[in-house]
């Protein structure tokens, strides 16, 4: 599976022979648990395990409960009330459910900006990172149609709302809304194919959960030092790394256990502290709530969505160029999705040869500016769209595109990294020490 020298399953009973000949899942598992992993990963690598864990989660919660869930519109809010209040055990699969999806989408940032840090994104593994951002967009879309589902008052909406940038597209938006909306407005038909695609979906975020296992254990694991594993012979990859089994797969599972046991905590005892009370208010078209707002893991980019604004200089720029095709709402329709391209397009953008931001030691402060950035943009999606925060809103939008597009080609430049280590060895025994044998922390 991996282009990393290493041991091949050998069966040894007369079972395991008649088994591996006719389907080799015995030794595809062994691959798989045994892969050659470099040595010096350190605690940002642990939040693979916690994804896998949250997407088997949300597929079992929802399995249970759409068992239970009516998708129309006069008794989809009652049926969640019955899943909270007669279905056995209803109101904690509800609540696992709910907050499995922050912890899907928290674990997915620190994947993701861990990636950019380390330059995870940098070949071979460009279709890796490209996998993981269709992941990302699937979560995006999977989680929206959920908050819709329980068709409380900031469902119905933040539905209104976000189905309606889609009718910004000039020519065929109108026709697209349509579509998705199953007529002209949220209603029943919306409830009943956002259900369908929220329950499917999943499926396919699974699948390409395996495809991105694959991309990785095809071209081998990125690594702190970004330096990539030796392959010239079993001995020197050896050095340079250990078995997947037992090393990463306890210190993972250990990991795992922590950080459930702050999960399990917020969901016992603050279940609701992530959620809007006005979702506990049945969905009313006649009465807007005062302020519209998605969840917490949507807000960076809610809040790109609203920055660009019809007195903004390169809004009324492009709208003059296009004559009117480009207004404030399709020019923010497209910042908040171009946010998302630029990041996917990082293998292209960054131009630097060093792949680890360890390294790098102008990269990491404009880096660090980024991850502060997506805080900032997530507060100020959180806050009315109005002085000071749509002004802070558009500063940090500035600098997110200018990140991608401006800073990381910049860097490849002008940057001037320092010394790397030659070997993963090399950097395992400067960090913790000790001899060949020592496994890792």
């Amino acid at each position: 599976m991996s282009g990393i020298p290493h041991d091949i399953y050998e069966p040894s009973t007369r079972g395991e022979k008649w088994l591996e000949r006719r389907l080799p899942v015995l030794g595809l598992l062994y691959d798989v648990l045994m892969i050659p992993t470099p040595r010096n990963l350190n605690w940002w690598w642990i939040w693979g395990i916690v994804l896998a864990f949250c997407l088997a989660l949300q597929i079992v919660t929802g399995i249970v409960l759409a068992m239970h869930y009516t998708p129309h519109v006069d008794l989809a809010f009652a049926s969640v009330e019955h899943i909270m209040r007669n279905v056995n055990g209803g109101h904690m699969i509800r609540y696992l459910h709910m907050n499995g999806a922050s912890l899907f989408f928290l674990a997915v940032y620190i994947h993701m900006f861990r990636g950019l840090y380390y330059g995870s994104y940098k070949e071979p593994r460009e279709l890796t990172w490209i996998v993981g951002m269709l992941i990302y967009l699937l979560m995006m879309g999977t989680a929206f149609m959920g908050y819709v589902l329980p068709w409380g008052q900031m469902s119905f909406w933040g539905a209104t709302v976000i189905t309606g940038l889609f009718g910004a597209i000039p020519f065929v938006g109108e026709p697209i809304q349509t579509w998705l909306l199953g007529g002209p407005a949220v209603d029943n038909a919306t409830l009943n194919r956002f259900f369908s695609l929220h329950y499917l979906l999943p499926f396919a975020i699974a699948g390409l959960v395996i495809v991105h296992i694959w991309a990785f254990h095809t071209t081998g694991n990125n690594n702190p030092s970004g330096v990539e594993v030796r392959r010239n012979s079993k001995e020197e990859a050896a050095k340079d790394t250990l078995p997947f089994w037992p090393y990463f797969v306890i210190k993972d599972l250990f990991a795992l256990v922590l950080v459930l046991a702050v999960f399990f905590a917020i969901v016992g005892f603050m279940p609701n502290y992530l959620g809007h009370p006005d979702n506990y208010i049945e969905a009313n078209p006649l009465a807007t709530p005062e302020h519209i707002v998605p969840e917490w893991y949507f807000l960076p980019f809610y809040a790109i969505l609203r920055a660009f604004t019809s007195d903004v200089w390169v809004v009324m720029l492009a709208d003059w160029i296009t004559g009117g095709i480009i207004d404030a709402k399709f020019f923010g329709v497209l910042a908040m999705f171009g946010a998302i391209a630029v990041m996917a397009l990082a293998p292209w953008l960054d131009t630097s040869s060093i792949r680890s931001g360890r390294y790098r030691p102008m990269f990491k402060w404009w880096f660090w500016l980024l991850a502060i950035d997506f805080v900032v943009l997530m507060w100020c999606g959180s806050q009315p769209a109005e002085p000071p925060y749509s002004t802070i809103a558009l500063i940090g939008s500035a600098y997110w595109f200018a990140y991608f597009l401006v800073i990381l080609p910049l860097l490849g430049v002008i940057e001037k990294p320092i010394p790397r280590p030659e070997t993963i060895e090399d950097d395992f025994k400067a960090h913790y020490g000790g001899s060949d044998a020592t496994p890792a922390e």
